[in-house]
């Protein structure tokens, strides 16, 4: 049976799939699973027992995701989009969006209501995002829910001058080799990351206050050497990794900014 007045969004992507669930007043289910090998599937799960009058799919598999479920009623609109929507309802003051996700970054100018002024996106390659940070933390022998707050215990900042995760790691292993503490060659590699979003964020033309979103958002390290650096504090998100799938809901229920719960 549909539920009339509810619609959902689902955000297909490369590491986790998130899937809100919204009526009249706000969120009413909202769930994360990981991708794995089969997002099709994992999908198909988070989506038993949700009945909506519409979904809006956004993420890299939103196409795909639309021609398997073509029968539940499927719009798809950009991660810009949905990411743009999501923010401006949380936080109608926010004037850029910064997402590290886990294959992808991007940066978004907003000019209000939930529009998109100019955006930069990076997902040609894996170096800065999430996947970066988990190799990392894995060459460290770290784990990766750790990777932030080790660190944080460094006591001098190293400079590493390869963002490819094939040569990070190898000079990696090489300061290693020389007797540099563990904590400051991640804060070096956690630098290189923040040396590289900033560029972005200049590109684009930072806008405060920047929302910051995505996986990453949950390192606090990554927080703190980016509030820093713009010399303002950040907007994180209760659920950072439910922004795309918040807005993708927003554009399926077709509500003004502002009218959904944080």
């Amino acid at each position: 049976m549909v539920h009339e007045g509810r619609f959902a969004g689902i955000d297909i992507g490369s590491r986790s799939i998130e899937l809100v669930l919204l009526n009249g007043g706000g969120p009413v289910h909202q769930v994360k699973v990981a991708t794995t090998f089969d997002p099709l599937g994992q999908c198909g799960k988070i989506l038993r027992g949700v009945d909506a009058e519409r979904i809006v799919a956004t993420g890299y598999g939103r196409k795909l995701f639309a021609e398997a479920f073509a029968q539940r009623n499927v719009v798809t609109i950009t991660e810009i989009q949905a990411y743009a929507l999501g923010a401006t309802c949380l936080f109608p003051e926010a004037g850029t969006v910064l997402d590290i996700g886990g294959q992808d970054t991007k940066v978004i100018s907003l000019q209000g209501n939930g529009k998109v002024s100019k955006f930069e996106m990076n997902d040609r390659c894996a170096a800065g995002t999430g996947k970066f940070l988990e190799l990392m933390a894995a060459a460290l022998q770290v784990p990766l829910e750790d990777f932030g707050e080790y660190s944080l215990g460094s006591n001098k900042r190293i400079q590493i001058s390869s963002m490819c995760t094939v040569f990070a790691e190898s000079e990696a292993t090489s300061l290693m080799a020389r007797g540099e503490r563990a904590e400051n060659i991640a804060m070096g590699l956690h630098l290189a990351i923040v040396q590289r979003t900033l560029s972005m964020l200049r590109r684009v033309g930072v806008n405060h206050p920047v929302v910051f979103a995505g996986g990453v958002a949950h390192n606090p390290c990554v927080r703190n050497l980016l509030e820093e650096q713009l010399g303002q504090s950040l907007i994180v998100p209760d659920d950072p990794d439910m922004l795309g799938a918040l807005g993708a809901a927003l554009h399926a229920r077709g509500a003004p900014s502002g009218t959904a719960a944080r």
